[in-house]
């Protein structure tokens, strides 16, 4: 606990020092140095928090939380299976997809696509794809050639709603009299015409590899019954539980089944912002304690210039941790300022963020986010109070333990000598 008269002196030292150019320049460096180092580590702590949330929020919102594909066999009476996965409490919402690699093609122009089959109405409850439609609706994927495709699809066929295209598929096994599937040895593409219904555009690699066509027609065409199968999508009510809770749902399955997640496909990201998140934090924690460090500075030359009143207070009876306690909240005081001045800063640039770089690009009439190489054109922005708590804390602790040894070389002033030569 401070002393009352180690703040008198350490308030007196503080004054006397801002009149005192040199010295006065070295803390004012020392305060503006902290103050940057946690205003920058706030802002971008912010910035890390805003691109999980996107990522939990907008990437995760058509990206599968989670899956489970059959092995072997088709997954039967997927209604009830459906049903079924629902009970688990972590589960929101399952919706069943059949899904296969295919070529899109418009007149000469030929597309890799994703084609995935969907029910159009239990789809809408595991993924938001319906809100980024751009053209056509999303309801008509239920016609029996409707297709719904990507922007980047459809920029690629110079495709637009009402066009027909036509779809190169896998061929189907063919079956021998026992029920045996053969293998063709030479096979030869299954092709079906398509109507495009929709056009969606949701950013990234998605709009130009992904195609919806109604779960009824990919049974048929890639030889499914009427109540099979390939898989079940979930959407959990907390991504980052998905790859426990699409385990526990597969081992309720009497049958094999692939076990997928998005740690698994889309993972990669938030591990990317884990790592510069990390980086950053170092990086910016050594900038403060570099600022940190000039509080030595500081402090060690008002223990050169005040060594004569130190001698002073010692033969007047000033205890060694009076003295230390002084310097020390004297040189603390930078510390405070700058972290105050820093914290503020930090939280308003932090609260602006996406305002200040979007008015950034309009200046300068440049983009730093594409949402056709991302999966947002902005650059979000959460601010938490613990973040704001740990960087003050730590800058604190820093200028704290920046103080400790010019205090401690004060406490080692000799009275006798330092008076003697005066």
């Amino acid at each position: 606990m401070l002393k009352p008269l180690s703040v008198f002196i350490g308030m007196r030292y503080v004054r006397s020092r801002q009149k005192k150019g040199f010295s006065s320049f070295i803390s004012a460096s020392s305060t503006i140095g902290i103050a940057i180092g946690v205003m920058v580590l706030i802002v971008v702590l912010s910035a890390m928090n805003g691109f999980e949330r996107a990522l939990a929020t907008h990437l995760l919102s058509i990206v599968p939380h989670g899956e489970v594909v059959a092995v072997n066999t088709p997954i039967n009476q997927w209604r009830e299976n459906v049903a079924k996965i629902e009970l688990n409490s972590n589960v929101v919402a399952a919706a069943p997809f059949i899904k296969t690699q295919a070529m899109m093609q418009k007149s000469v122009a030929l597309k890799g696509v994703e084609i995935r089959g969907v029910d159009v109405t239990l789809e809408q409850r595991v993924s938001a794809i319906s809100r980024y439609m751009i053209a056509g609706d999303w309801q008509d994927l239920a016609l029996e050639n409707g297709v719904v495709i990507g922007a980047g699809i459809a920029r690629k066929l110079s495709a637009k709603v009402g066009d027909k295209v036509q779809l190169l598929l896998p061929p189907v096994d063919a079956t021998d009299l026992q029920g045996r599937k053969v293998k063709q040895q030479f096979p030869v593409p299954m092709t079906q015409q398509a109507i495009i219904v929709g056009v969606f555009k949701f950013g990234g690699t998605i709009d130009d590899t992904q195609a919806f066509i109604n779960l009824e027609k990919a049974g048929q065409l890639l030889g499914y019954k009427a109540d099979e199968v390939q898989g079940v999508r979930l959407k959990v009510n907390d991504v980052f539980l998905a790859p426990q809770v699409v385990r526990d749902v597969a081992f309720n399955f009497d049958f094999y089944v692939y076990i997928l997640d998005w740690t698994r496909s889309h993972g990669h990201l938030f591990n990317d912002i884990q790592l510069v998140r990390l980086v950053m934090f170092i990086v910016l924690v050594l900038v403060i304690a570099v600022a940190s460090f000039n509080i030595v500075s500081t402090l060690i030359m008002a223990v050169n210039e005040k060594k004569s009143d130190i001698a002073i207070l010692k033969t007047m009876g000033a205890r060694s941790s009076t003295i230390m306690t002084s310097f020390m909240f004297q040189g603390l005081m930078n510390g405070i300022v700058g972290c105050a001045l820093g914290a503020s800063l930090g939280i308003l640039v932090s609260l602006n963020l996406t305002d200040i770089i979007r008015g950034i690009e309009a200046m300068l009439s440049v983009e730093f986010l594409s949402a056709d190489v991302y999966f947002i054109d902005y650059l979000p922005t959460l601010l938490r109070k613990q973040d704001v708590i740990n960087t003050v804390v730590t800058a604190l602790i820093m200028s704290l333990l920046a103080t400790i040894y010019p205090a401690w070389r004060a406490t080692k002033v000799e009275p006798a000598q330092v008076l003697g030569q005066a």
